[in-house]
């Protein structure tokens, strides 16, 4: 269906350096697939995306759409913008129309479409995305899930073949992420041909049946999500889809800054999505530390979450310790059982550096 062959782009910066953002970037897209884009950032992903509806153009290379080369001097490339539709991370929609007239508007003005067919078929791309009650509302009253829907629709309504998707949930407050992946998974499960760069590697993992690692300007890896995420070829690949998100900190003594700690915390729930368990992380961390254990300094902590497995866990360190500080007949027992009653698992580990607690929410 589409076929990228040493595909670059370069881009002159504004002191004059040349900076290459793809190298030789080559490969095949199928009909029907549902290919994840992974990676750092800066790595081309968003670039290699918006060549393939030329809203970026490459500085060298093929990039084939039907066997037609859609690089070429003169190509139509407003038809090609009607096949290959695209999703971005901001949703751009007329904040002067209803929900109901975004979606209809480009049937009419693109393809044609009668306005009695373009209400019938954004009716049914509004049902589609379960957005239809919404159909007379304007887009400043929504939520940014449901601008996204809405957003989604309005592609849809274009009758794509293939859908590009621009990070499409990292503008949305993580309680809204659930809903779009929610319409995207149900779009794979019927063989839209999509292209998604994403960062959320369980979503990527799931609804995907291809993986490309991007890193370095180049398609790094490709493989199935089993193999990408299960057995990876490359070590740059392994370290990032086993990447670890963490927050640590080190209580010295009772002057310790426990607001602060309990902010940063709070916003870190928040920045990777995992914000209703909060409260959680806060009560334990305070219970662990100014309780159970208040009589162990320094005390080291570290608040992780694996977005692969979507496990959170706070971790309690203490240096030079060789056996559990949970065996001291001193512990506060009725602590470390609310602790106990907040968490689905209470480890105890010894490690080089001493004793280990780790707390898993």
């Amino acid at each position: 269906m589409i076929t990228v062959e040493h595909l670059n782009k370069k881009y002159i910066e504004k002191d004059g350096k040349l900076t290459t953002v793809l190298k030789d970037v080559n490969c095949e897209i199928n009909k029907g697939d549902v290919i994840s884009i992974i990676g750092p950032s800066g790595t081309g992903k968003s670039t290699f995306l918006r060549s393939l509806n030329m809203l970026e153009i490459p500085s060298g290379g093929r990039i084939l759409y039907k066997g037609e080369d859609i690089t070429a001097k003169g190509y139509p490339l407003d038809q090609l913008r009607r096949k290959v539709g695209m999703v971005f991370q901001q949703f751009n929609l007329f904040p002067h129309m209803s929900v109901l007239e975004n979606v209809k508007f480009a049937p009419v003005k693109l393809l044609g479409m009668s306005d009695e067919d373009a209400t019938k078929e954004a009716m049914s791309m509004l049902r589609k995305v379960g957005m239809a009650e919404k159909a007379d509302s304007m887009p400043g009253s929504l939520s940014g899930g449901q601008q996204q829907r809405v957003e989604i629709a309005r592609c849809l309504a274009m009758k794509p073949e293939v859908i590009l998707f621009d990070e499409p949930t990292s503008a949305l407050d993580p309680s809204m992420v659930a809903e779009v992946l929610s319409v995207m998974r149900q779009l794979a499960a019927e063989k839209m041909t999509m292209l998604i760069v994403t960062h959320k590697m369980k979503f990527a993992r799931d609804v995907s049946n291809r993986i490309f690692f991007m890193n370095q300007g180049v398609i790094y890896e490709e493989g199935s999500p089993q193999q990408i995420f299960g057995n990876p070829v490359h070590s740059a690949t392994k370290a990032f889809v086993q990447g670890i998100m963490k927050l640590s900190f080190d209580v010295t003594n009772d002057d310790f800054d426990f607001f602060d700690m309990n902010s940063q915390m709070s916003a870190f729930s928040t920045k990777y999505g995992f914000s209703d368990k909060r409260d959680k992380i806060i009560h334990v961390t305070e219970e662990m530390t100014q309780v159970v254990l208040q009589s162990y300094r320094p005390l080291h902590i570290v608040l992780s979450y694996t977005e692969m497995t979507g496990d959170v866990a706070v971790a309690f360190m203490i240096k030079d310790l060789h056996q559990s500080p949970l065996l001291n007949k001193d512990i506060d027992e009725l602590a470390m059982t609310m602790v106990r009653g907040m968490s689905r698992e209470v480890i105890e580990e010894p490690t080089k550096l001493g004793y280990r607690i780790k707390v898993v929410l």
